[in-house]
């Protein structure tokens, strides 16, 4: 679940949105009252969205957003003449006075965007250390050389083997080595 920060220069404001969020299933992590608080809680988290006011009492919040770790996005609140200055970016904008149910439908898409960014992040194949791909090679060649195989062969014999016994193809690689050499 993505976890959200408000920070606003009153407080109260700040616990008032919180008190909003959390009743419509948002998982409010912390309120804040200055841009330093809110960049010590973010060392605790991957990713978030944090709320923010055009001007906190120690930064405003193109600062704060330059401090925010990447997977981090930001949505301000800040009146309608003040959101001219953030266009182009990359902040999502409320206008103030604020409407709750532009709020939560806001803070609703960029869960889901950032949920998407996780679910991306999580499918990239891993990279394999220069040994690992070395093992894969040797045994390719083997195969290519006892075998006669080309080496797109080589390696759908492995990728294959690798799928059927339910190892990674390092794993197979040195399997097929073992064998082989012996």
């Amino acid at each position: 679940m993505t976890r959200i920060i408000v920070a606003l220069p009153k407080i109260e404001d700040a616990k008032s949105i919180k008190n909003l969020l959390v009743r419509n299933g948002f998982d409010v992590a912390t309120v804040c009252s200055s841009g330093a608080q809110v960049l010590s809680q973010i060392d605790n988290l991957n990713d978030g969205i944090v709320i923010s006011g055009y001007r906190l009492p120690d930064m405003l919040y193109a600062e704060l957003r330059d401090y925010l770790p990447g997977g981090f996005e930001m949505l301000l609140l800040a009146s309608k003449p003040l959101l001219m200055e953030c266009t182009g970016s990359n902040i999502m904008c409320l206008g103030m006075p604020l409407k709750v149910h532009d709020l939560l439908n806001t803070i609703e898409m960029m869960t889901n965007s950032i949920a998407y960014k996780r679910k991306k992040s999580k499918a990239k194949p891993k990279e394999r250390k220069p040994e690992e791909v070395a093992l894969i090679n040797e045994a390719k060649c083997l195969l290519m050389s006892r075998n006669n195989m080309t080496e797109e062969e080589a390696h759908r014999y492995i990728q294959k083997c690798s799928m059927d016994s339910s190892r990674n193809m390092v794993e197979t690689a040195q399997m097929i080595l073992a064998v082989m050499k012996s």
